[in-house]
């Protein structure tokens, strides 16, 4: 391949420019590594379509003149024919007519059939004709489309995380025929996110790969201990209350492939001091052959297993034998939500109070189970950040959701407000709140939880008093009603009323 030719992006035609209105790129500019095999595969693609147009073009010529070969061939046997056909007849000495009369009908008939000869074969040669000039013309709108395509895909894109583009104008879209670039689709490899789930790299971390020589991981073999050769890795920076305010570190996303044969894989999330996972406040466990299939949802407090969430494995999106399936573990103040391939497959609420204070979680694979059985999967990659809350809308029907429910007594759901989406907006209206509803906060006031990009707040009291109070006299400003209390909330009022109930007993006791 010339060089010229596969610089053509980079010093368009004068023609090129003009119709697409861009400009020859200066001799510094370097295309990045994704740009460059992007060019290369175009430029393998076209060279690839020139040969085969050649190759077409050659073939119609070949067949063209094999036609006329055997055309002539045909016609050199029927004249043979003839000759000895006239040579076989007797000689007339009389000059007798009939003689005459015969030579003048073969000598009609042979102009006949040589005139019927040669239309047909005037009309193959027509036919072929027109296959090159269609084959002619089928070549140059392959180029012209592949011209667009490239000059597509090229286009400066906004969200692009690749680096510098090749700047183009954007195109209008028009409707195109189908043709070998034009029908390229470009799926997502399967050790890469979608862009749709919208992972970016500045609102999270990636967990695994952390080189470019780490391709994928899998359980080792011969294993008979969970901790030994499992994946651990720490969740930095989670904060419950920025989580589940959908502002803080709240997703785990894993891209993995379970082979059809594979009997089951597990994925645990430990706070800390687990004690080498002993205890485990999120436990995910896919069993492939285990009462007709089913998905397992538990946790594990001290060694001891808690009551399971199972649930058929018909009932969410395919997890076996798949190329590569993506989970996403979301937390927030309810509990764990599970998303397989995006559906909204179960949560498991927070069974025990999650640290009030900044820390790390720890995510583990498991080389096997409790009991040695080995675990049969393949990580791609592992991502930890930011990302909106995607439970929405009714959540009943899913499994796990609505096993604890009350309202809270001193917290406000306050609706209906303006849209915000950044975080100076955020602390205003933060201020707003807590001016409005300073006097029923009592001597430290209220707390405001403001969460980005929704038109809602909560707004806790002091006491449940002045949670009525508020509700009754702030009702012709705000709309309100009372909050529900989450999982993560009940957890932390139990854990504060059994430890005053134990200084209760003390004090007591000495008093005694």
């Amino acid at each position: 391949m010339s060089n010229s030719k596969s610089n053509s992006w980079r010093n368009p035609s004068a023609a090129i420019q003009s119709k697409f209105n861009v400009a020859p790129l200066g001799d510094d500019f370097e295309p990045t590594e994704e740009e460059q095999a992007l060019l290369s595969m175009y430029d393998t693609v076209k060279e690839l379509e020139r040969q085969a147009a050649k190759l077409k073009e050659q073939r119609a010529r070949e067949k063209l003149a094999a036609k006329e070969s055997e055309f002539k061939q045909t016609l050199a046997k029927k004249r043979k024919k003839r000759r000895k056909l006239r040579e076989a007849k007797p000689d007339a000495a009389d000059g007798d007519d009939v003689s005459s009369e015969d030579e003048g009908d073969d000598s009609s008939e042979e102009e006949e059939d040589e005139q019927t000869l040669q239309d047909r074969r005037n009309a193959k040669l027509d036919a072929l004709r027109d296959e090159v000039e269609e084959a002619k013309k089928a070549k140059v709108a392959e180029q012209a489309k592949e011209e667009k395509l490239r000059n597509n895909l090229l286009a400066t894109n906004e969200d692009a995380t690749l680096g510098p583009s090749l700047k183009r104008r954007k195109l209008q879209d028009t409707e195109d025929e189908g043709g070998l670039i034009s029908n390229m689709k470009v799926d997502t490899p399967p050790h890469e996110f979608s862009e749709k789930l919208e992972l970016k790299p500045w609102k999270g971390k990636t967990l695994f790969p952390t080189s470019a020589n780490e391709v994928h991981w899998t359980p080792p073999e011969g294993m008979h201990d969970p901790n030994k050769g499992a994946f651990l890795v720490e969740l930095e920076d989670f904060d419950i209350t920025k989580a589940q305010n959908g502002t803080g570190n709240n997703t785990i996303a894993v891209k993995f492939h379970a082979p059809s044969d594979s009997k089951r894989f597990s994925i645990n999330i430990a706070g800390p001091g687990h004690g080498e996972f002993n205890s485990v406040l999120f436990h995910f466990n896919p069993r492939q052959f285990e009462r007709g299939g089913q998905l397992v949802v538990n946790d594990k407090q001290e060694g001891v297993w808690g009551q399971s969430i199972a649930l058929p494995l018909s009932q969410i999106p395919l997890v076996f034998g798949q190329t590569a399936i993506t989970l996403q573990i979301q937390i927030n103040g309810e509990g764990f939500d599970i998303f397989v391939e995006g559906e909204h497959c179960a949560r498991l609420e927070h069974r025990k109070e999650l640290p009030s204070k900044p820390c790390s979680l720890f995510l583990q694979f498991p080389s096997c189970d409790d009991y040695g059985s080995p675990e049969n999967w393949t990580v791609y990659r592992a991502w930890w950040g930011n990302k909106a809350i995607m439970a929405k809308g009714d959540l009943s029907g899913i499994p796990g959701v609505n096993s604890f429910n009350a309202i809270h007594p001193r917290k406000l759901f306050v609706s209906g407000l303006s849209k915000i989406s950044t975080q100076g907006e955020v602390d205003i209206r933060r201020a707003e709140l807590e001016r409005a509803f300073r006097k029923y906060g009592g001597a430290r006031g209220v707390t405001c939880i403001v969460p980005t990009n929704t038109t809602f707040a909560f707004v806790e009291m002091e006491n449940e008093r002045m949670a009525d109070l508020a509700l009754s006299e702030m009702s012709d400003k705000y709309r309100m009603n009372r909050a529900r209390r989450s999982r993560h909330e009940a957890l932390q009022e139990e854990r504060a009323a059994a430890e005053a109930a134990k200084a209760g007993k003390s004090e007591d006791a000495g008093g005694w």
